[in-house]
């Protein structure tokens, strides 16, 4: 095939200067053979990773040994990242860790890749390499694994949830079935992934345009409930998928019924900080007002939602509509509300001393505030806080 565009650049074309024999691997020739954008470029060379370290640094890229003990290193020129990676060989793996050889056999590289799709590589010059047949389940929009599916989700479990990640972008209506046996097979595997593993594939999965389908048969085939039993029905993510939301943890909270313990399910999957304050945010459905149509009830959820500062009203809305509440609609649009009037300093103004009293007498000021629809002004709200003193 004619030489793709991308590695004309400067960086791939210095790096198989460097590197005789260097290849393009895995999802940049996947994604341009299926006419996606590229968005990261890979490369692969027969190599050690010392070897490479040494050519690439020779030939004036930066190298950061970002993954030496893999056999990774990232070489940069023109602020270009890329990674290269020695060909490797299995030598031990548990079903979460490998130990690695390195090779000169790109076909013994290939082969230890988990599905065909991620398993060719293109030359410099054009030249496309398929060992597995890649080009032909591209087309077919089959995700299949690279030799024997339970051999490979032997080697690394984590493949079971890339399957689905995989289906939900490159994949047809009808899947591998040889994939979706193996998988049902190695569900009690799953539990030796790490949290960190799991949750990096979720979200992945979840980015997806639409992986409603893909959570369907993660659900059918008993994966869903091994790593989310939390989940919900994927149908909770319609209206999302409809309105465009691609937002991450908006459609894990739409996922998530009520009741959902947040608290637990970010501390099992180690959330950062700003995850689950996100998705507690979120899942304040409590807030909703019963009516969306009273104008002064919409203006102080949307008030208290901006207040919370990690949602939005109309995503809050929007899932506390997957809960049933169908005829919440007219809030999904609904822009920040508008934030209270006063702060600290107001009080000290006012004589109050620093101290706890001051933001007692704020809170006070505040629920009033929000009972009258988030309307009052700020006089209004400093003629209040006056009262109460």
């Amino acid at each position: 095939m004619p030489a793709p565009a991308f590695l004309a650049d400067p960086a791939p074309r210095a790096i198989f200067a460097a590197l005789p024999g260097a290849r393009a691997v895995g999802g940049c020739v996947r994604d341009h053979l299926a006419g996606l954008p590229v968005h990261d470029i890979d490369m692969a060379a027969p190599f050690p990773p010392e070897e490479i370290a040494r050519r690439l640094a020779a030939a004036g890229l930066r190298v950061f040994e970002t993954g030496l003990a893999h056999g990774t290193v990232t070489a940069v020129l023109d602020r270009a990242p890329i990674e290269v990676t020695s060909l490797r060989r299995d030598v031990v793996t548990d079903g979460r860790h490998a130990e690695v050889a390195w090779t000169t056999d790109w076909d013994e590289d290939a082969a230890r890749r988990d599905f065909t799709i991620n398993a060719m590589s293109v030359e410099g010059d054009g030249t496309l390499h398929d060992p597995f047949g890649g080009v032909a389940d591209l087309a077919a929009r089959r995700v299949r694994f690279v030799g024997d599916a339970a051999t490979r989700l032997a080697e690394d479990y984590l493949r079971a949830l890339r399957f689905f990640r995989f289906q939900a972008r490159y994949g047809g209506e009808v899947p591998d079935a040889e994939a979706l046996a193996a998988i049902r097979a190695a569900v009690p595997g799953l539990a030796r992934l790490s949290a960190e593993r799991v949750w990096s594939e979720i979200k992945r999965l979840l980015a997806a345009p639409d992986p409603r389908a893909a959570l369907t048969l993660m659900a059918e085939s008993g994966v869903l409930p091994a790593i989310l039993p939390e989940a919900g029905a994927p149908a909770r993510l319609d209206a999302a998928v409809a309105r465009g939301e691609g937002d991450v943890l908006l459609r894990l909270a739409l996922l998530l019924p009520v009741g959902t313990d947040i608290a637990a399910l970010a501390r099992r999957l180690k959330f950062s900080g700003e995850e689950a304050a996100r998705l507690r945010a979120l899942h304040a459905i409590g807030t909703v007002p019963a009516d969306p149509t009273d104008p002064r009830a919409c203006r102080r959820f949307a008030a208290e939602v901006t207040a919370r500062g990690h949602a939005r009203p109309g995503e809050v809305a929007l899932v506390a509509a997957a809960q049933g509440r169908d005829e919440l609609s007219p809030l999904f649009d609904l822009g920040p509300g508008p934030d209270f009037p006063l702060q600290g300093r107001d009080a000290l103004a006012l004589g109050v001393p620093p101290g706890p009293r001051v933001g007692a007498l704020l809170a006070t000021t505040r629920a009033w505030w929000l009972e009258g629809g988030a309307e009052a002004g700020r006089e209004a709200c400093l003629d209040h806080l006056r009262g109460l003193l």
